[in-house]
């Protein structure tokens, strides 16, 4: 932490903050040093925020102390976001998990950071209402979490992504200032849209201590397909073109077969592992439109080969069907020692391709790739398999990861969809980004965060003539 010693952070931290929001013990602080990804980093110290003033208090002394501060929801990001390679404060936000207020006349919802997504799904379902956003961690993953990373999950195909939820916003400046931004109103024009900033910023602007969501009516009806192909660029075809017909599913998944394999040996659930890729396809909406866009979707798939296995008439089945999918992390997780999972996105019309790509380079690299995604809306993630102790297997991990990230640029897609940049991906920002677009960005950091001390080292490679 620079010239400042852990005991003087700790002694001003404890003008304010109890003995028990403050953790120093090297266990402790090692429990907060990694996320989902294999990047790892010990924090000086781990302060428990459990409110607003809270947070205030920590951005005043590490401004003044210009100690770096690195904000942590559920740690289930996958990208290093969370992870502190600077030292410094880790701020715990789990603690600030409540629920504030539903609203179901203005038809929004208000929250503390550390809300488990999944908890503010069901609360606002026993009242007739919807939350969109659904990220894979969604059991595990925060509401501050999302929105700093912009996460987006299977739904986000019909519904958009966690930025198309947010109305308002409470975050805190590096020195202590709070900002409110925007409201319960559905429409804004007045001033600049400084919420905007910090969606998807990863906590190198401020903290997020509130969140104000929208909501949406709850879908009367719902019901879901499994599609079997033989050929896994059948199905990238069959999605493209069920979404070139007018029809707009709620979601649409891919699963390759050596996905499918790690998912079935992990909990069987009789999926079709003799194929090569599997769709999972679902609609929602009133009851009769339900029926006619899975008749669609059936007739679409069939006119590529697709072999539907399973179907889902009701929410309770249509659940099940996907549940599959949530298992998909974990169960890739046994196939090596190490996982190294991307979250590239692509224009649609372009998935063929880039699944092409991604088979070709697992080919000339010799690295197990196995593929899965959010394919509707061009957000896949091959995940290269590895062990991080062989040398020469990791130069071929990089030299893969770079092959993809290049073939995804070269189509006009973008490096990270919904994981976020972190720490893993900064290497390739500057080759997303003209030099004076990442100036601009700075540009923009620095006005929030002068010193720099929100999460360095994330989102952003250092800009050209930097000293």
């Amino acid at each position: 932490m620079k010239d400042r010693s852990v005991d003087e952070v700790v002694a001003r931290l404890r003008e304010r903050l109890r003995p028990d929001q403050i953790s120093i013990h090297s266990v402790e602080r090692l429990v907060y040093g990694y996320d989902a990804t294999w990047a790892e980093g010990v924090p000086d110290v781990v302060v428990h925020a459990e409110s607003t003033a809270d947070v205030v208090w920590v951005l005043r002394i590490a401004n003044e102390l210009e100690v770096p501060v690195v904000p942590r929801g559920g740690g289930t990001g996958l990208a290093g976001g969370s992870v502190p390679i600077a030292g410094g404060i880790c701020l715990n936000l789990a603690r600030m998990n409540r629920i504030l207020e539903i609203d179901p006349v203005d038809g929004v919802a208000v929250v503390q950071p550390g809300v488990i997504t999944y908890e503010l799904q069901k609360a606002v379902e026993a009242q007739g209402w919807f939350y969109p956003p659904d990220p894979a961690s969604l059991y595990m993953s925060t509401i501050g979490g999302n929105v700093a990373t912009n996460a987006g999950g299977p739904r986000c195909l019909k519904y958009g992504v966690t930025r198309d939820y947010v109305l308002g916003m409470e975050v805190v400046l590096p020195g202590g200032e709070v900002l409110r931004l925007g409201g319960r109103v559905m429409k804004d024009v007045s001033g600049y849209d400084l919420k905007h900033l910090f969606i998807g910023s990863e906590g190198t602007l401020g903290v997020i201590t509130e969140v104000m969501v929208r909501l949406l009516p709850r879908p009367s009806a719902l019901g879901a397909l499994a599609v079997a192909f033989d050929h896994l660029e059948s199905a990238c075809e069959a999605v493209v073109a069920i979404l070139s017909s007018g029809v707009l599913p709620l979601m649409a998944e891919l699963m390759d077969q050596g996905v499918m394999r790690a998912v079935e040996d992990f909990h069987p659930y009789g999926l079709p592992v003799e194929a090569e890729a599997l769709l999972l396809l679902a609609a929602d909406g009133e009851e009769e439109a339900v029926r006619r866009d899975l008749t669609r979707m059936i007739q679409g798939v069939q006119a590529f080969g697709g072999r539907v296995v399973r179907i889902a008439n009701d929410a309770e089945s249509a659940a099940y069907l996907w549940e599959p999918r949530r298992q998909v992390s974990p169960a890739i997780a046994r196939l090596a020692t190490h996982k190294f999972s991307e979250d590239i996105t692509v224009p649609r019309s372009r998935i063929p391709q880039m699944v092409r790509y991604i088979q070709q380079i697992a080919r000339e690299t010799g690295i197990p790739i196995v593929l899965y995604g959010h394919i509707g809306d061009g957000n896949l993630h091959p995940t290269l398999l590895c062990d991080r102790r062989n040398a020469d297997e990791m130069k071929r991990v990089a030299q893969a990861a770079a092959r993809i990230f290049q073939a995804t640029l070269e189509l006009g897609g973008i490096l990270s969809g919904e994981h976020g940049i972190g720490l893993l991906k900064l290497d390739f920002v500057s080759q997303a980004f003209p030099p004076i677009t990442i100036e601009k960005f700075w540009a923009i950091k620095l006005l929030f965060d002068p010193k720099n001390i929100m999460n360095p080292g994330k989102k952003l490679p250092l800009p050209r003539n930097y000293s």
